[in-house]
């Protein structure tokens, strides 16, 4: 896409946006109204690829031909780099982001490849395209929690007030990772990682902007609510038979509410990747 079409297209979707604004003053409840469908169309637009990527997990479960002459995990690899390319296209990714996603999509695949090594879940069906008992596509669900972070950041034009010093946060994400690994030999760490993370961020206030007021949250409390929805993109994930974890082999149940607190701090490894392509700004006082 050329620099010319993306402004024109900018500048229609700037248009229709005022109009809608207009119209939507004419009462409160509609200003509010209004307010809560941008914040729900924003969020919608920041998790693009991982929610194309959901469609793409249940559309193949349920309409994947079962002589089709490629493998349904390898036709979702080539599909997810499809979608990340269109997105750099597009120009709704950057290049920078880009690489920051693609490492964490490397940091997902080894991890994938230790918790497969030790039964934690497995993926049930023949693929070319993996690595061991990894198909490819797996770094994709986790590149698109780093997409998400990123994306949001921008559409909402989220700043920050008591954001701690960059240095904590990585070193608080390594305790992480490492303990991803270490608890299958040595006590797991997880308590005292919430405790701080909640230490470290507890003050901490995210300011963001869903139509045209500024909105403010606690740093904790919009954490927690983006690691509930990943939980429930899992079950998801989980239904399509994209991968399984012990006691799904003869039937889906959900996804044990253990794993939310899984997906928080690995969360927390995302942000802290990002704040390398978006550094934390200051919120004006």
């Amino acid at each position: 896409m050329t620099e010319t079409h993306r402004l024109a297209w900018e500048e229609r979707g700037r248009r229709s946006l005022e109009s809608l604004q207009a119209w939507s003053d004419r009462a409160a409840w509609s200003r509010y109204g209004f307010e809560f469908l941008m914040f729900g169309l924003k969020q919608g637009w920041a998790c693009l690829f991982g929610g194309l990527m959901l469609v793409l997990l249940m559309g193949t479960h349920l309409l994947w031909p079962d002589k089709a002459p490629v493998a349904r995990y390898d036709f979702l690899v080539v599909a997810a780099l499809a979608i990340q390319a269109a997105m750099l296209w597009l120009k709704l990714e950057s290049w920078e982001e880009a690489r920051v996603i693609f490492v964490f999509h490397v940091v997902g695949t080894i991890m994938e490849l230790f918790k497969t090594a030790h039964g934690s879940w497995i993926y049930p069906e023949p693929s070319l395209l993996r690595i061991g008992d990894v198909p490819l596509f797996s770094g994709f669900m986790y590149a698109a929690v780093g997409s998400y972070i990123a994306r949001i950041q921008r559409i909402f034009d989220i700043r920050f007030r008591h954001y701690p010093p960059l240095w904590t946060t990585w070193l608080l994400a390594a305790a992480i990772y490492v303990n991803f690994f270490s608890h299958h030999w040595l006590p797991d760490i997880r308590l005292a990682l919430f405790v701080a993370t909640a230490v470290l961020f507890g003050r901490g206030w995210f300011y963001f902007t869903p139509d045209r007021t500024r909105r403010s949250m606690p740093f904790l409390l919009g954490f927690l609510l983006v690691a509930v929805f990943i939980w429930f993109a899992e079950n998801l994930g989980t239904l399509a038979r994209a991968w399984v974890y012990p006691g799904q082999e003869d039937g889906w149940h959900p996804v044990g509410l253990a794993k939310l607190g899984s997906w928080f701090l690995l969360m927390m490894i995302s942000v802290v990747l990002v704040s390398l392509v978006h550094r934390p700004q200051e919120e004006p006082r």
